[in-house]
């Protein structure tokens, strides 16, 4: 890594600082296939959401508290019925006001359209209707507990009319009423933001910053040697072995910081990437966990506060209990033993797919080739590597999972279990559980379901959580930058020195 970026060093040449153009450079690895927020999973996606959109209500960062956006007030008329209030005199970027006509398209496409990438996130949702431009009604299809979390982190509000107008080039010239307006796209390479100046008085403020550009390299290194170089402001994401080598820059700065994020090895029991794959035997995948040392994963790739986690949730979220897990410690001695208890002494062949870091799959591999299993490394992007996961074409799959930064348990499980395309469980009692657990009202029930579903994923060893993620950011001194828990880099909170 070290090579590779002062190869990088020596071929970029230096830029001018952007603080007195007063645009923010901010360079990351995920590229954004599709600008238009529910066409794309990528985390990056969802920041540019928050930035040019707005949702009905706003999560304070700081307190996970629910505030007002572009609904001043809302009421349960009934257990499956929402009605908000919506704030007048807000406008679109292309100067369309904003009415209920518009939650109401948005919610009613959202649910309708096959192509959403992330369905889950909407599935509670039974439609909406106008009842005049002020007042909209959101309907459930069942009582769920975690509705006004979703609301307020992934349903952004489309321009009724502009989108219609504009049909699939809608994604190359969105507009929502957010506080930056994308100013231009440059297809998947770089998208341009710009100061909403006539943005309304919202709990986002006014943006300090006039512009924003947010470009996408191949790998950390040229993420890195960007920042180094002067031609990014802003990273993050990068391996933290690099925090020394930027600290040592005397008008940069590094921060850390957990997140909800969680690292995955995913196993594929269903059978789904062909006949006769071992994996489908329970004993064979508990060699497959015992054989992983995610202590030293942790500690090797994600210094600074990331823990090991036994269920398949992050700890904040309601109804994950990582107490009532199994536990399935380093012991590759119990690996090999499961292993021949299992018919396959000698190990097996298989293939490790993931979009995290190459040498993460390449740490992981090491430990299963140390007690015979032998898995073939293909590292991707994370959207091709999502595509061949809905496929049904990942044996054993290296992800990471943020909840769309939902503090519950409700954005993680049916991701993985409710027989999405990534759940390679397709295991009736899970879903049920899972699909229980996220549609009734009493707190306490809803973790005794949950815990059930823990329970069974983890004593059936279908998915290994690895660790949280600590995120690693880095910036121009001049930058005033606060990182939150949630993965969610808040860019019109910050300004420059």
């Amino acid at each position: 890594m070290r090579a590779a970026i002062l190869g990088l060093l020596l071929l970029c040449a230096p830029a001018h600082a952007q603080k007195s153009a007063d645009t923010l450079r901010v360079v990351w690895r995920d590229a954004i296939a599709v600008a238009d927020p529910y066409y794309n999973s990528q985390r990056t996606g969802l920041i540019l959401a928050h930035h040019v959109w707005d949702t009905l209500i706003y999560r304070d960062p700081e307190t996970l508290q629910l505030k007002p956006l572009l609904a001043t007030s809302w009421k349960y008329v009934d257990v499956t019925t929402i009605e908000f209030t919506l704030r007048a005199g807000v406008t679109f970027h292309d100067g369309s006001p904003f009415t209920a006509d518009d939650v109401a398209y948005t919610v009613n496409t959202v649910i309708a359209d096959p192509r959403v990438t992330v369905p889950s996130n909407f599935s509670f949702m039974a439609g909406a209707e106008a009842i005049d431009d002020t007042h909209v009604r959101i309907r459930l299809k069942r009582v769920f507990p975690a509705a006004l979390e979703y609301l307020a982190m992934v349903l952004p509000i489309w321009p009724h009319h502009y989108r219609e107008r504009l049909g699939d080039a809608y994604a190359l010239a969105p507009a929502g009423t957010g506080p930056y307006r994308v100013a231009r796209v440059d297809g998947t390479a770089q998208i341009d933001l710009a100061r909403n100046n006539a943005y309304f008085d919202s709990p986002k403020g006014k943006p300090a910053i006039g512009a924003i550009t947010l470009r996408s390299v191949p790998d950390a290194a040229a993420e890195v040697a960007a920042l180094i170089n002067d031609q990014a402001d802003w990273i993050w994401d990068f391996p933290p072995d690099q925090l020394e080598v930027i600290n040592r820059q005397p008008a940069l700065q590094t921060y850390r910081s957990e997140s909800m994020r969680v690292a995955y090895l995913n196993l594929d029991a269903a059978g789904r990437s062909g006949p006769g794959s071992p994996l489908t035997n329970q004993t064979v995948r508990r060699a497959v966990m015992h054989a992983i040392d995610r202590t030293a994963l942790a500690r090797r790739f994600m210094p600074g506060g990331s823990r090991v986690l036994d269920a398949a949730c992050f700890p904040t979220q309601f109804g994950c209990d990582q107490a009532v897990a199994t536990k399935y410690d380093y012991d590759p001695a119990r690996a090999r033993a499961l292993l021949a208890e299992a018919g396959t002494p000698e190990g097996f062949a298989t293939t490790l797919v993931g979009y995290v870091q190459p040498d993460w799959m390449a740490a992981v591999a090491d430990y299963l080739a140390a007690v015979g299993i032998r898995a073939t490394v293909v590292p991707l992007q994370v959207g091709p590597a999502v595509a061949r996961s809905i496929a049904g074409q990942n044996p054993l799959e290296m992800g990471s999972w943020g909840s769309y930064s939902i503090n519950d348990s409700s954005a993680f499980f049916p991701y993985f279990f409710a027989f999405t395309g990534q759940d390679y469980a397709r295991d009736e009692e899970v879903r049920r559980l899972v699909d229980e657990a996220g549609s009734v009202v009493d707190p306490d029930r809803r973790r005794s379901l949950y815990a059930d579903a823990i329970r069974r994923i983890s004593t059936q060893a279908y998915f290994l959580p690895l660790f949280t993620y600590v995120k690693t950011y880095a910036s121009v001194r001049t930058l005033v930058f606060k990182p939150f828990g949630d993965e969610l880099p808040r860019f019109y909170l910050s300004s420059w020195r």
